[in-house]
């Protein structure tokens, strides 16, 4: 019996000796296996590293100095402001595509770290995410923006998975601690991950939640009972940047932000950009491409896309110059459209007013606002107002929203004004008031643009072809204040405008600053009709000459330059 006792363990000694020799053998061949696997694909990789095509114009015209950003100069001066301080803010930049946005925003930090009394040390890093690509997953499993929890329960959980330990992983919040966080198109950002962003905002640092994680086990790490109590570090400074206009982004991170605006690009400022990347590929551009492509790229990625296709197309035709030629047949294949650009009649006319807007983020427009009137006598007169975008359709916070016009609002409140304040039956004519060219129209602001549109037409008094607008209009015939008043005026002077009329309200010391353009400020439509309406004389109730009003202002008309 004992034998047979000793046979069986023998046996069974001699299986799992067996057992454990194949296993043994088994994770040696696997290695092997592994490792010869991976050689392959090291090597494989190694040779795709030695393969380098040119450097492309995009990114050899990236701009490696602020001075390089051109047309930002404002912008820019308000970022460094913001973040190159003792007391760096969080920022949001809005600006169309391709302004100088990002490029800013690496260059401001390096800057930051020049500065003495910046926060910023030489090891502080500049963190990058798209807002539209960020994705999370909503068991906490993932998140590249605000890190998340690897539990137990999950593949490849490693030792301390084996242990019942859960795993903290850092997002970008933290990855940017001691530097910037920069978030492009950050009003593109899912709310879930904006509401998570603006608790780290305020904590400065980053808090995670798990069932495994047990603050009495004796068994859990420090590191993960410290990051488990007092969370992961995350102060940084925040730099969103979007295309939206300020009313599209959430209000709670735009009250904890500096907002700072990049506007949009002139033609010679265009031209600029071109002649820089052209003298980087070795090609010669004549005077006539350059203005064609200022008159059809709207930014800085639009025209290095231009040169770089007309550098091709010349370079494969053997030539070494860009002409005119190029860039027509380059407008054409891309179907590009000219910018909106506004100019003054060539004089003055009856009912035809320069009206002032803005379209698209911090871009002025000059509109052409036009009216006319017919005496019909039998109080039965009709009104139309033709060429309103009459409903925008809005993307914000991922949800879309229809903007109503409020253009014909602001004609029937013109309409109302000139009966009440200048006693018009405006009942005894057929009117007609068309905004030319089919720009979106803010109603409110063009509301003594209108006004003055429908007196000259009533009255039939020309205006003044080099004076522009901008203003709400009430009842009562005081003029309100509108926004946007630096990006109108730049439109106007764009346009050959001489003089702009603002409400009072927006006046500052700082508008001074134009040159070659007269900016007057007015409080009610009698005022805007005196510098308006070319035969003063012949209008009702005026309060004054020019220069009586200019004097009651504190404002001396011999110091305009015009």
């Amino acid at each position: 019996m004992t034998a047979i006792l000793m046979i069986i363990e023998i046996v069974f000694t001699v299986i799992i000796g067996l057992y454990f020799f194949n296993a043994l053998k088994g994770q040696q061949t696997n290695k092997v296996v592994i490792d010869k696997s991976s050689k392959k694909e090291m090597d494989n990789l190694n040779r795709m590293k030695k393969v380098n095509l040119s450097v492309p114009l995009s990114e050899k015209s990236r701009p490696s100095k602020f001075e390089e950003i051109i047309g930002q100069e404002k912008g820019i001066k308000a970022l460094q402001a913001a973040i190159c301080g003792p007391n760096p803010q969080h920022v949001i930049i809005y600006g169309p595509p391709g302004v100088g946005k990002t490029a800013a925003a690496r260059l401001v930090l390096e800057y930051a770290k020049k500065c003495s009394y910046s926060p910023f040390s030489d090891a502080a890093k500049f963190v990058e995410i798209d807002a539209t690509t960020v994705r999370f997953d909503d068991r906490g499993i993932a998140d590249p923006l605000i890190g998340s929890v690897h539990d137990p329960i999950y593949q490849g959980a490693g030792a301390l998975g084996v242990a019942g330990i859960p795993q903290p992983k850092p997002g970008a919040v933290t990855k940017a601690h001691g530097g910037i966080l920069f978030i492009d198109e950050i009003g593109e950002l899912h709310p879930i991950e904006l509401n998570k962003l603006l608790k780290v905002l305020e904590d400065r640092k980053v808090f995670f939640d798990s069932s495994y994680y047990n603050s009495m086990s004796s068994n859990m790490p420090e590191y993960i009972r410290e990051v488990f109590e007092n969370g992961l570090p995350a102060d940084f400074r925040l730099i969103g940047a979007t295309t939206r206009r300020p009313d599209e982004i959430n209000p709670a991170i735009r009250s904890r932000c500096v907002e700072i605006f990049f506007r949009s690009l002139k033609e010679n400022e265009i031209e600029l950009i071109a002649k820089n990347a052209v003298e980087k590929i070795n090609v010669n551009i004549d005077d006539d491409a350059l203005k064609l492509i200022g008159k059809y790229a709207s930014n800085g990625r639009e025209t290095v896309n231009m040169v770089q296709l007309s550098a091709g197309i010349v370079l494969n035709e053997s030539n070494t110059t860009i002409t005119a030629k190029e860039i027509e047949w380059i407008v054409e294949n891309g179907q590009y459209s000219p910018r909106i650009e506004g100019k003054i009649s060539d004089s003055p006319r009856v009912g035809y007013v320069n009206g002032l807007g803005v379209y698209g983020v911090n871009s002025g427009v000059l509109m052409e606002i036009e009216a006319t009137a017919i005496e019909i006598g039998s109080g039965n007169g009709r009104v139309k107002a033709t060429g309103i975008v009459e409903e925008e359709e809005i993307n914000a916070n991922n949800r879309k929203i229809k903007k109503m016009s409020t253009a014909r609002c602001s004609v029937e409140n013109a309409l109302t004004m000139l009966e009440k304040v200048f006693g018009i039956d405006v009942n005894s004519y057929d009117i007609h008031v068309n905004f030319a060219g089919g720009v979106p129209v803010d109603g409110p602001s063009a509301g003594i643009s209108i006004s003055c549109a429908i007196y000259s037409a009533i009255k039939n008094l020309s205006v003044d072809n080099k004076v522009a607008m901008t203003g709400e209009i009430t009842l009562y015939g005081d003029v309100k204040p509108v926004g946007g008043i630096n990006s109108k005026i730049s439109a106007a002077q764009k346009a050959g405008v001489s003089t702009v009329l603002i409400p009072d309200a927006n006046y500052e010391s700082i508008l001074e600053n134009y040159k070659n353009i007269r900016i007057i400020p007015v409080k009610n439509i009698r005022e805007v009709f005196n510098y308006a309406l070319i035969q003063n004389e012949n209008v009702e109730n005026f309060i004054g000459n020019e220069q009586e009003i200019l004097t009651a202002k504190g404002i001396n008309k011999n110091n305009f330059v015009i």
